[in-house]
Order: C-alpha cells, then structure tokens, then sequence
C-alpha cells in the first residue's frame, strides 16, 4: 500500500520520523551520561534535543495520520497503525512534560524529568517496532508493486514495472 503523503516518491512521515527518534533517544544517553558526570553542558543539550525531537514528532505525526487514514478498515495494519500512532503520542507527551518540568533549570534537571525520559524512551523502542511491522510485514509506505529491479523513485515509472521472478 503506497503512502498517501509522499516527496519525491517516497513516504514522508518515513523521512521524518527518524528525526525525533533519533533527537530523544540521543536526549535520553545524554541525561545518563549527565547523571555519571554531573555536567551541567549535557543536561543543557539534552534539554534543546527534548524540545527539537518533540516538534519533530509532531510534524512526522501528522504524516503518518494522513497515511494511516488510508489503510483500509478492520485489517490487522490499521489496528497495529493505530497502536504505533497512540504509543509515540504518549511518548511525545512523556519527552514534553520532561522538557516543561525542566524550566526551572535545564542545566540541572530533576530526577523525575530523566525517569519520564526513560519511560518515554522505552515506549518508543515498542512503537518503533510496531512502526517496522507495518512497513515491513503488512507493507503500508511501499510501493505497489515494488521488487528488486524496480525503476528507481524520480523515474515516473510505476515500481511494478521490469518485475522478474528469481
């Protein structure tokens, strides 16, 4: 099932989402790294990839609502689409009321804004997983009829296009 929000011929939300994955995951090593050393520099960059990865979600999401918009009803990838999209709205929530509880002082954060880190961080390793199965088990981004030789992304050909059996 080809993705409805594409640039380029590829899924946008796909392009995207590896942004704040990667943003509040990196967050999360840092306020570890912040809890060994105690140095105020990693507690302050943490705190500016909590505030990047969640504005980044929140722009990957809408993508991804667009696409699981299509995903025909009562299969199993819009229930596991549905999961994944509820699971990183909770995870965004966690990283952003993280961020906010560090107003007072970023460069010293409280011990409950890292353990809301790692519970968020947790969550998106599950809705990661989830988000790999509908791609790479149920196909939901990929292009009808893709295979191995299909014509490449700008060609303007259909990818079912040149399909040779192995």
């Amino acid at each position: 099932m080809e993705a409805k929000a594409r640039l380029f011929g590829h899924p946008v939300h796909q392009m995207l989402v590896v942004f704040p994955l990667g943003l509040l995951a990196t967050s999360f090593f840092f306020d570890v790294a912040y809890l060994i050393v105690h140095r105020s520099e990693l507690a302050v960059v943490s705190d500016w990839m909590i505030f990047a990865g969640v504005i980044g979600a929140v722009i990957a999401a809408v993508f991804g609502l667009i696409d699981w918009l299509y995903i025909p009803r009562r299969t199993r990838a819009k229930k596991v689409g549905f999961w994944h999209g509820l699971g990183n709205i909770i995870v965004a929530g966690l990283f952003a009321a993280s961020w906010f509880l560090r107003r007072p002082d970023p460069a010293d954060p409280a011990i409950l804004t890292i353990i809301l880190s790692a519970i968020g961080m947790g969550i998106a390793l599950i809705t990661s997983w989830l988000g790999g199965e509908l791609v790479d088990r149920y196909g939901v981004g990929v292009a009808d009829g893709a295979h191995l030789d299909a014509p490449g992304s700008l060609s303007g050909r259909p990818a079912s296009e040149n399909r040779v059996t192995y």
